[in-house]
């Protein structure tokens, strides 16, 4: 198996944690490629030299390897996986950042994680993306992992957002915008503006508003087979249309954004024991007591004394 090595060059701890992985790699005489950011800031920190070896650089890892780590946060994987994107390479995201939902293997697992990998000992999760359209104008990506956004650009007072479902009026919302997640990106964007937590695998399509101003207007969750449309109807209002964190400004209203389920999906590694439910309990603090809560709990036998 040939590894790809690529991550965020911005994160001093990654390059302490890349001379552990190769120092591995290396030892096992496994073969492995590195990014060309990464390979430059080695050699500019004469981390080759030190070592006496040069790893190969390639531009495309994607293609050049089985499988690749990418070390960062969320948002690296995010752009691993567009970097990497037609190919179906898949891909390990190792957690060098804060919460780690798509990256969810942790700096310390990295060795066990590639003897999982040598051994098989391993699955893919494949995710669904989203494709989006801006009749026709350059939007910077075109397909989401996480989500695409419309949003407010800056200025006072909400969007108004006509949206159709298959050609059927949703609804016309004013909100500060809205958020077309995938069941990936539910635990990003999404749920910080009230979104569901869907398993990641599920095939649907979440639409999130953001502080919409009637209360009643609520996440919808749509089966993956549909095709929204959504358009901004406030004139001469800026406003952003983002994917996957890049975002494109747009003055001008009734430009028709299009969002359907791509052709193709993202290739995740699953090592064992790094279950979706793991995750949130640990991300999340689900089921965690402070010290100070916990001298309030009943004791274990309180239901018997009913």
């Amino acid at each position: 198996m040939i590894y790809g090595l690529t991550g965020n060059p911005h994160k001093e701890e990654l390059w302490p944690l890349l001379d552990r992985v190769i120092r591995v790699l290396d030892t096992r005489e496994l073969p492995y490629r590195l990014a060309p950011e990464l390979a430059n800031g080695r050699a500019e920190r004469n981390m080759a030299v030190q070592e006496g070896c040069v790893a190969p650089s390639v531009n495309d890892v994607g293609r050049q390897a089985n499988v690749v780590f990418s070390f960062g946060g969320d948002g690296t994987l995010l752009r691993t996986a567009h970097a990497v994107s037609p190919s179906d390479t898949p891909l390990v995201g190792v957690n060098i950042g804060r919460l780690g939902f798509l990256a969810d293997v942790e700096h310390n697992q990295v060795s066990r994680a590639v003897d999982a990998l040598e051994r098989g000992d391993y699955r893919i999760s494949s995710r669904m993306v989203l494709e989006v359209d801006a009749a026709g104008r350059n939007l910077g990506r075109n397909w989401a992992l996480n989500e695409c956004v419309i949003n407010r650009s800056g200025a006072a007072g909400l969007l108004r957002i006509a949206v159709t479902v298959n050609e059927e009026p949703l609804n016309t919302y004013w909100a500060d915008g809205l958020i077309f997640s995938t069941p990936t990106g539910s635990t990003a964007y999404s749920l910080s503006a009230g979104g569901p937590i869907l398993m990641p695998e599920t095939g649907v399509v979440i639409i999130t508003p953001i502080a919409a101003h009637t209360l009643s207007v609520r996440p919808v969750v749509l089966p993956a087979t549909a095709t929204i449309h959504a358009e901004v109807r406030n004139p001469e209002r800026p406003y952003v249309f983002a994917v996957d964190g890049v975002s494109t400004e747009f003055k001008e209203p009734a430009i028709s954004f299009t969002v359907r389920r791509a052709a193709h999906s993202v290739n995740l590694v699953k090592l064992d024991g790094s279950h979706v439910f793991n995750t949130l309990r640990r991300k999340l603090m689900w089921g965690a007591r402070s010290s100070a809560s916990s001298d309030n709990e009943p004791p274990e036998d309180a239901s018997q004394n009913h």
